[in-house]
């Protein structure tokens, strides 16, 4: 018997974003026949350790980059790159133990810039390439290029033609070895009767996440309109009720494709795996970017010019307003035509 194959699959611990991205990745690996070995930190090893309990996990390297009070989220990160340098240094010999103690023989990175190695093919898995920043933009987007052109290929999740994030998926200047595989989302469209009149899902870094958190809850608390609030926190086991409000600390993919299906009205973080899985199953949102993340601001603008989505600031979110704004949606048109997944793997057994 062939034995099969260890690819390392590691997603990036900022949100919850890049890890239920590669959800569907995982799975299709599986379904190829691949042995699917997962590496990550925080929230989002947590998440995915609930959804392929039966693989094998590594715990890495966390970037640990955080918000400074004041400052925007550009700001902040410039600030730490010499600490995020180091980071990336130190994940790439973390990496070369990894390999050999678990026989890896292909690497999908979401978002890692360290997890290359010249040994075997290594993936970096993303849909922003063109970063969006108000400074140094052409300094950043050479560090960018200058670690990705560091991996065999870079998958692109987007669509190479009409994509959902405009210029972030589509530079001036190409990578390499580039591929658009498509947006890539957990979740499957289907027919539901509506449960809930509003979804609201938290997500992203602190302490921004629980600042929405608690806006949400206030305002809905306003409304007498049926709700669910996701929290976004696999590691808690939380539901409580309180009226016509319910919060849950964490939904499975299952339990959240159908909740999503399920509700009337949906405002959520302009993320673009978020933004990734609404556009899967057909669904409007009104889009509240993390302040200071400047992809995500562009992300909710860009959107909301074509009227599939709406945004509002976080500092002045106001649900009334949201409701209203719910009422001008264009229909989402989804393409149905699916990746060659068994060819796109080829590249693992060259």
């Amino acid at each position: 018997m062939i034995e099969k194959k260890n690819i390392l699959v590691a997603p990036l611990n900022w949100g919850l974003g890049h890890a239920t991205r590669c959800i569907p990745i995982i799975k299709k690996l599986i379904a190829n026949d691949y042995n699917v070995i997962i590496a990550s930190s925080g929230r989002s090893l947590e998440l995915l350790m609930i959804e392929f309990p039966k693989s094998d996990f590594i715990k890495i390297t966390d970037y640990n980059i955080k918000y400074y009070k004041g400052l925007p989220l550009f700001i902040s990160i410039i600030i730490q790159l010499p600490k995020l340098f180091f980071k990336i240094k130190s994940e790439t010999k973390e990496l070369d133990s990894i390999i050999k103690d678990f026989n890896i023989s292909g690497i999908i990175s979401d978002n890692r810039f360290g997890l290359y190695s010249k040994k075997i093919k290594c993936i970096y898995l993303t849909h922003q390439l063109e970063i969006q920043s108000p400074m140094l933009k052409n300094f950043i987007q050479k560090i960018n290029y200058h670690y990705i052109n560091k991996f065999s290929e870079c998958w692109i999740l987007d669509y190479e033609k009409e994509g959902l994030a405009g210029d972030l998926s589509h530079p001036k200047k190409r990578i390499e070895n580039q591929k658009y595989i498509g947006p890539q989302s957990r979740f499957e469209k289907k027919e539901m009767n509506f449960k809930y009149d509003i979804l609201a899902i938290v997500s992203g870094p602190e302490p921004q996440r629980t600042i929405f958190e608690s806006i949400l809850i206030k305002e809905l608390n306003k409304t007498n309109k049926k709700s669910l609030l996701v929290q976004g926190k696999p590691e808690r086991d939380l539901h409580e009720v309180k009226n016509n409000l319910t919060i849950v600390s964490h939904l499975s993919s299952k339990e959240l494709n159908e909740a999503i299906l399920q509700s009337r009205f949906i405002i959520s973080r302009s993320g673009y795996s978020t933004i990734m899985d609404l556009h899967k199953l057909g669904k409007n949102a009104i889009l509240i970017p993390t302040p200071g993340q400047t992809e995500q601001e562009y992300l909710a603008n860009y959107l909301a010019k074509k009227g599939e989505y709406k945004t509002q600031n976080q500092s002045n979110f106001n649900l009334d307003i949201a409701l209203n704004q719910a009422e001008k949606f264009k229909e989402i048109k989804t393409p149905s035509k699916d990746l060659d997944w068994q060819k796109l793997f080829k590249i693992f057994e060259v």
